[in-house]
């Protein structure tokens, strides 16, 4: 298992694994040979930056089974997805800003997230790990109001793709057990969200494979795995959400 990050020090971005309260530097591609430069950076003279800079992210709709159950809808068939506009992408301590052409019910969404690592497509369910090289922790951030708000079109892309809608980080890590995993969200100080990967409909290789199969994967590209019981409003002015899950780390970011 290892952390991976990317940083920003002095000007100038780099990456490496997180060991401690330093990063051992690396140089190359993260996703393809990565090699150690003997260098370490502390944590303290860095500022985190999202862990990788996807070409998509590919979002989940109503893939756990208790809110499917406590909505009330039907299990999907297949996954359901959108996609985040790559505009709307945010790292860790990062502000998520209110858009000014909005201003209804913004609601935070906890959510595991598949990092790809190499080029992905028509695979099947038994070699999807091969291609994931880890996970971390995201913040589908939803306009809710708009994606109903006309009758004849639902609006999934605009509601989810404002500008800093996208939050993912802090880190990738490598080597998880997925299905041991739990998803934490919390805010303002209070715990909202508590949920377990396990209950995932389409759990992360069988939701590999069949995205693999509508489109091609690359390296870097991020799925969000969808969100269960919990969602809410960020109704302060000024909010502070923390997405956690164990072996991976928390992701904070404030919303304002």
């Amino acid at each position: 298992m290892a952390l991976w990050g990317r940083y920003e020090r002095n000007g100038t971005s780099g990456f490496g694994v997180i060991e401690g309260d330093s990063i051992a530097v690396h140089e190359g591609d993260m996703f393809d040979g990565a090699t150690p430069t003997g260098d370490t950076v502390s944590l303290n003279d860095v500022k985190l930056l999202a862990p990788c800079t996807p070409t998509k992210m590919v979002a989940m709709w109503n893939n756990f089974h208790a809110l499917a159950a406590k909505m009330e809808v039907a299990e999907p068939e297949e996954p359901l997805f959108f996609l985040k506009g790559n505009n709307s992408f945010l790292g860790p301590d990062e502000t998520v800003r209110r858009p000014v052409s909005y201003d209804g019910k913004v609601v935070y969404e906890g959510e595991l997230g598949i990092v790809i690592g190499k080029t992905c497509k028509n695979v099947s369910e038994a070699d999807a790990l091969d291609y994931v090289f880890g996970y971390t922790c995201i913040n589908d951030v939803t306009a809710a109001e708009l994606i109903s708000k006309d009758k004849t079109f639902a609006q999934w892309t605009r509601s989810k793709s404002f500008d800093t809608f996208g939050v993912y980080g802090p880190v990738i890590a490598t080597g998880l057990d997925t299905t041991t995993l739990v998803v934490k969200t919390v805010l303002n100080g209070d715990e909202r969200q508590n949920y377990a990967i396990s209950d995932m409909i389409f759990p992360p290789p069988l939701l590999v494979s069949r995205l693999s199969h509508d489109l091609t994967l690359m390296p870097g590209d991020i799925i969000a795995c969808g969100t269960s019981l919990g969602v809410g409003a960020m109704k302060e002015k000024t909010n502070t959400v923390e997405v956690t899950i164990d072996g991976i780390g928390t992701l904070s970011n404030v919303f304002e």
